[in-house]
């Protein structure tokens, strides 16, 4: 059973959090019909080949991965100097680590798959 300032309390936190999820709604909502009012025949890009298109998905691919690896190394960091000899926090730390690795060399291979990808569709 909750003390009435208590419960008070959580009411109060309830209101701010339905306040905010309304007020994000209708930012949300107002910023629709703006996007929604652009020409439709505008083109913003086209590409000329095969090999553009695996060119621009290469770059996709080697920045996401990059960023991951980069995420991973940075929390592996982070669990590494928090761990405190704790030697469970040490394995998670260091399974961030070898994480990070892997998205780095799949990111460093990116360009090797679409080449392969190249010769078997029969771009240039």
């Amino acid at each position: 059973m909750l003390i009435p300032a208590a419960r008070s309390s959580r009411r109060k936190i309830r209101r701010r959090a339905l306040t905010v999820t309304a007020a994000v709604f209708v930012l949300c909502a107002l910023g629709v019909p703006a996007a929604t009012a652009a020409e439709p025949s505008q083109v913003l890009a086209l590409a000329n080949s095969v090999g553009t298109v695996l060119n621009n998905i290469r770059n996709w691919i080697m920045g996401i991965l990059a960023g991951l690896a980069t995420v991973f190394l940075s929390i592996g960091g982070v669990r590494y100097l928090m761990a405190g000899g704790d030697p469970g926090e040490v394995e998670k730390a260091k399974t961030a680590f070898k994480s990070a690795g892997w998205g780095y060399g799949l990111a460093a291979l990116a360009p090797l798959i679409v080449q392969i990808l190249k010769g078997i569709v029969g771009a240039q």
